[in-house]
């Protein structure tokens, strides 16, 4: 009970904080569907907006104590992962590849290529499995979503989020280049 009202506390996968993780994850997942349907100055001005929301409500998702981790369910199939990487690989071009400075890795430095075709994919897949997860009716479905997708966070999608970010960032402000979105790697 809480106390001084004496209402029982709210259970916390209907909190605001998982709502509004909801609903960013669906504006994310909708937007990278209509990858094609955008210009990619439009894609990446979208991704720049939208990378910090989800960083931000993903870090505000509460620790939920989930009673069945049979209730963890994955929904994003290969096929459709594949489908969408190659969409976002075919926008971005030559953009597409990018390099970041791996942190975990404790024996150097060195820059570490990536694809932000592959890491926006992750998040999508992240994303859509939470979503679909959460809207199944049952509650035992929307615990395993909400912890499943905090830890993804913790441990996956936060870094692609920063990774692709920075990116992102780069290729839409780079100096005497805007609007101009090549050669992303001369400089390097």
């Amino acid at each position: 009970m809480n106390g001084q009202t004496g209402e029982a506390p709210a259970d916390p996968i209907y909190s605001k904080n998982v709502l509004e993780m909801f609903t960013i994850a669906n504006e994310y997942c909708l937007f990278m569907e209509k990858t094609v349907d955008f210009s990619k100055e439009d894609f990446l001005t979208y991704l720049q907006k939208v990378c910090p929301l989800i960083y931000i409500k993903a870090a505000l998702l509460p620790d939920v104590e989930v009673t069945d981790e049979e209730g963890l369910e994955h929904f994003v199939t290969e096929e459709q992962w594949e489908d969408l990487f190659n969409v976002i690989h075919l926008k971005l071009g030559e953009d597409d590849l990018y390099y970041f400075t791996d942190h975990h890795e404790k024996t150097h430095q060195d820059a570490v290529k990536a694809s932000l075709a592959e890491n926006l994919t992750d998040i999508y897949q992240d994303l859509k499995d939470f979503l679909l997860l959460y809207g199944k009716p049952l509650k035992i479905s929307r615990e395993n979503a909400v912890h499943d997708c905090k830890r993804l966070f913790e441990t996956r999608f936060g870094y692609r989020l920063v990774n692709a970010h920075s990116a992102i960032h780069y290729l839409l402000f780079r100096e005497g280049e805007k609007g101009e979105l090549s050669d992303f790697f001369d400089s390097i």
